[in-house]
């Protein structure tokens, strides 16, 4: 997931470089006016004046010329711990690995491509810029998207043959920076605040666009397209079969902002149901994308008054469910010196839920208590109520500490086993139900899971989506290695049995135990996942009738693997291990495509 902001600016003299899609041009949010920012930050820093009237007096070629001789590019290093985070090259062409399966493939198995994304950062790693205006650096999420596809299908012996490939996502940015040969865009995230509106500024100037289209966070598949998403711009559709990146999906120009990483297919009609944040008015809006993907059927603001950063929505048959929680974007904290995106656990939390064509004025609003909730495990309805169910924590991962603060410090704390006494500021990550009674308004939150496993990256079988389902799973995080490294690292699986309950239902964010039954598979020591996928087995079967896909790393080999685990046996060794000729970097999701659902 990455984030950002647009600005809009008025310098007719300057032509941008860079001619890319400006339906939704690069951001979280649109429709900035620079000329009030602009104003004010004249009044509290002199300097800046000076420098938007040079700004507005060069050309490209001049502001190129004042960025390499003001802004001094700097590697964000990695700690040996950390390696596996690390970039890698292009394996050119796909690579058969059919010979290197340990265990079985199960004949019953479907052909299609298990496809994950990821930052695969340019040049080397991220960056970090100094400058007369301060430092500013790249967010842990950012990284140019890179796709790394395994394919299965049958030979006419009815053998697997097996093949690997991966690619980076070539969205307009990456083509620009590429051609370059070294880094062009300015860090715009996290930072000093006059560098990060400095970078937005310069940026825009020179490319057009304020931040780089990252298009690194999930890959879903619709009308038989597949698509590579990141929420700072729309999706870029996929070829399967080479992973070439072909063009923007903008619905045919009806869809004029980026896209939500985690769009839901509707249940019975195929629909899709989309939002875009922005961080102006509008700040949220929700659209419905018709079954053959060229037609956007329903648009609508839903007038939020703050810019949360609602990285997944949620649908049941019948209605679309809205997250509006305090992890927040708002450009003015940073004219006031604060950070862009900023989670403040005062403020308030409400989860809204809406008719699937409804207005803002549609929307039930549901007050809950304040936590941050990045992925939804699944919406369903029954009886009176609508069920929601995430993954919770009460401390936010995105952006990370106050500027100046020892990231690796603040990150190492918050990944450690918490004790009995507060998560408060913990990454601990639980599964957690909210039950929204339509009729009376009343609310019932609990925990799902207790403290001694943190969770995260649900996934379920996707035929249940919207839909009462039994079954859930997640990756289940190391909390020492991810200390130690500062960084998360899963190091084992967890299936929830949603339907068998361990305990009586609690709140109590000291609770330990689990609620409801859970079977967890631990990897080998040192050994992490990414991407972790439900493949559904063919046929009229019951839910968990199935297998999770991940891809793994084992830090002790430095080699890179892809796990193939039984859902119906779930704790017992995977039924394949498939060896891949080249490391793997963690990324972040990961899906399954039969090959009847893909354009293959």
């Amino acid at each position: 997931m990455a984030f950002s902001c647009r600005v809009q600016v008025n310098c007719s003299s300057i032509k941008p470089s860079l001619e890319v899609d400006h339906h939704p041009k690069s951001s979280v949010s649109s429709s900035i006016s620079l000329k009030p920012l602009l104003e004010e930050l004249k009044l509290q820093n002199p300097i800046l004046h000076h420098v938007s009237r040079t700004i507005k007096e060069a050309s490209v070629g001049l502001l190129d010329a004042l960025v390499d001789s003001v802004f001094e590019f700097v590697d964000q290093p990695l700690l040996p711990c950390q390696s596996n985070f690390a970039p890698v090259d292009e394996i050119g062409e796909a690579v058969d690995v059919s010979g290197s399966v340990n265990g079985r493939i199960p004949n019953d198995f479907p052909a299609g491509v298990y496809i994950r994304n990821g930052s695969n950062p340019l040049f080397g790693g991220l960056k970090s810029t100094m400058s007369i205006f301060g430092k500013s650096s790249h967010c842990w999420i950012e990284g140019e998207g890179m796709l790394h596809a395994l394919y299965f299908f049958k030979d006419g012996d009815d053998r697997w043959m097996i093949s690997y490939n991966n690619r980076y996502v070539e969205s307009e940015t990456f083509i620009l920076e590429k051609a370059r040969k070294k880094p062009a865009f300015l860090p715009a995230i996290e930072g000093d605040s006059l560098a990060i509106l400095s970078a937005y500024l310069l940026n825009y100037l020179r490319f057009g666009i304020e931040n780089k289209i990252l298009s690194n966070t999930n890959v879903f598949e619709h009308s038989g397209k597949m698509y590579s998403a990141a929420e700072n711009y729309i999706p870029q559709e996929i070829d399967i079969l080479t992973l070439e990146t072909k063009q923007n999906w903008d619905v045919n120009g009806a869809w004029n902002r980026p896209c939500t990483s985690h769009p839901k297919k509707v249940p019975g009609t195929g629909e899709l149901v989309i939002t875009g944040a922005h961080l102006e008015k509008p700040y949220l809006e929700l659209g419905v994308i018709s079954t053959d993907g060229n037609k956007l059927l329903h648009k609508v603001d839903l007038k939020l008054n703050r810019c949360s950063l609602c990285h997944e929505i949620g649908i049941t048959e019948r209605y679309n469910v809205i997250m509006d929680f305090p992890l927040t974007l708002d450009i003015n904290r940073v004219l006031r010196g604060g950070p862009l995106i900023k989670y403040n656990k005062e403020d308030y939390a409400r989860i809204g839920v809406m008719p699937r064509y409804g207005g803002a004025d549609s929307v039930q609003w549901f007050a809950v208590e304040p936590s941050c909730i990045f992925h939804i495990l699944n919406c369903y309805e029954q009886d009176n109520e609508v069920v929601v169910m995430a993954c919770r924590t009460r401390d936010s991962i995105i952006p990370g500490p106050d500027f100046g603060l020892n990231k690796f410090e603040w990150f190492s704390k918050r990944f450690k086993q918490i004790d009995d006494e507060s998560d408060e500021e913990s990454f601990l990550s639980r599964a957690y139900e909210w039950r929204l009674n339509m009729q009376t308004g009343e609310v019932a939150e609990m925990n799902l899971t207790g403290a001694n496993h943190s969770m995260e990256f649900p996934m379920i079988n996707e035929t249940y989506i919207g839909r009462r389902n039994k079954y859930g799973y997640t990756k289940v995080a190391d909390p020492k290695s991810s200390s130690i490294s500062g960084m998360a690292k899963y190091g084992g699986l967890a299936k929830l049995y949603l339907d068998e309950k361990k305990l009586e239902s609690s709140s109590d964010e000291k609770q330990h135990e689990d609620t409801i039954k859970v079977e967890y598979h631990d990897f080998p020591e040192n050994t992490f996942c990414s991407g972790a996928a439900f493949v559904a087995k063919p046929g009229d079967v019951k839910e968990d009738d199935g297998w999770i896909i991940t891809y793994v790393h084992n830090e002790n080999s430095n080699t890179s693997h892809v796990y193939v685990v039984d859902a119906k046996n779930f704790s017992e060794e995977p039924v394949a291990i498939i060896d891949l000729p080249r490391r793997v970097p963690y990324g972040f999701h990961g899906a399954f495509i039969p090959y009847e659902e893909s354009v293959c």
